[in-house]
């Protein structure tokens, strides 16, 4: 066997996204342990079996998890399974699900989205009644489900009373309620909270759980937290293509995520780092070291949004890679992950200080 070429810097480190991280380590190894011999296919292997008593000991014993590939056939298949054809979707404007997943909620689901202007990316009940009308009528999709994602798209993380709060509305209406959790351990290591707390024991009905951006390699899963809220979801996995044949390579990475620690340490370590990140900005606002730089979100989780006067982040990008958030208004946002160092960040904010320094306000 020939040694394989590697044809990236394995030193470099951006801020675009957590996903532009590889896999940990030892996801990498649970993926090594599980390769030999052969298993059932379809998830009939010991790995996804072991896999459901790891997700009832975080989530409850009425938990069951339907490993998937990604985060956007999570969100599908979990709609999907909780509504009727007519059924409609109470959602954050800045939602996952309306922004970036293409319309495969609508397309593929064949859902509407209903969706509500909000500050900090939250919804609350009284948002939520902005939309949560018409119910009986026949000329309007029927408002049956509410959507919320932890930790937002904004980097805010609902408390546990924030969801309790919800769930209890929206159970009140008749209407389920679904979480993207595609940075769920981050929400955790923000909140201080075992994952049940914000989620099974809040009131939610059916999780995304995500984990490639939390160093798995690829691979999310659908947790069913309340079975009378969630249908067909073993026929629908396969109809909308997310029934991985070998499973138990989702498994083992899940498995090895969550098993032990290793989910709350690498969000802890993330959600640290953009603590680092905005605390040493902030600093170098306070001594007058730049000027220019304004944030507009609180920093709950491994998120930083910031506004740069005009041409900086283009500059910036020259040599750290991120993303515009609102080119009109020149808000940026920062990511950082599980194998963001102490390093990345100085470097990132010894580069912002040298163009904020020079540049005038803007």
């Amino acid at each position: 066997m020939t040694d394989f070429e590697i044809l990236h810097d394995t030193n470099y480190r951006g801020f675009a996204s957590d996903n532009y991280a590889g896999a940990h380590p030892e996801v990498l190894a649970a993926i090594a342990a599980a390769n030999g011999g052969h298993q059932v296919a379809y998830g009939e292997d010991v790995y996804t079996e072991r896999l459901q008593r790891v997700v009832k000991r975080h989530f409850g014993d009425q938990a069951e998890a339907f490993p998937v590939f990604n985060g956007t056939g999570a969100n599908v298949l979990s709609l999907q399974s909780m509504l009727p054809r007519w059924g409609a979707v109470v959602c954050a404007t800045t939602a996952h699900i309306h922004t970036d997943e293409n319309a495969a909620p609508e397309r593929v689901a064949g859902l509407k989205l209903l969706t509500v202007q909000s500050q900090n990316g939250k919804l609350t009940p009284e948002l939520i009644d902005k939309e949560a009308w018409g119910f009986g009528d026949e000329h309007r999709a029927q408002p049956l489900a509410v959507s919320i994602t932890q930790t937002t798209e904004l980097g805010t993380a609902y408390t546990t009373a924030e969801v309790r709060a919800i769930a209890d509305h929206a159970h009140s209406k008749g209407m389920t309620l679904h979480m993207d959790g595609s940075r769920i351990s981050n929400a955790a290591a923000s909140l201080g909270a075992p994952l049940r707390a914000f989620t099974t024991d809040a009131g939610v009905d059916i999780l995304s759980f995500g984990g490639t951006k939390n160093g798995l390699l690829y691979g999310e899963a659908v947790i069913v937290l309340n079975p009378a809220a969630s249908d067909g979801l073993a026929f629908l996995r396969k109809l909308d293509m997310q029934l991985s044949s070998k499973m138990r390579f989702v498994s083992a990475q899940l498995i090895a995520l969550l098993d032990g620690t290793l989910w709350l340490d690498s969000a802890r370590h993330s959600n640290a780092m953009a603590a680092h990140l905005r605390s040493s900005l902030e600093h170098a606002i306070s001594t007058g070291a730049i000027n220019g730089l304004g944030f507009t979100q609180d920093t709950q989780s491994n998120a930083v949004f910031a506004t740069l006067p005009e041409g900086v982040a283009d500059r910036l990008r020259e040599n750290f890679r991120f993303y515009d958030w609102n080119a009109a208004t020149r808000e940026v946002r920062w990511m950082c992950a599980f194998d963001t160092t102490e390093a990345d960040v100085d470097a990132f904010v010894a580069a912002i200080t040298t163009e904020l320094a020079a540049s005038p306000l803007g």
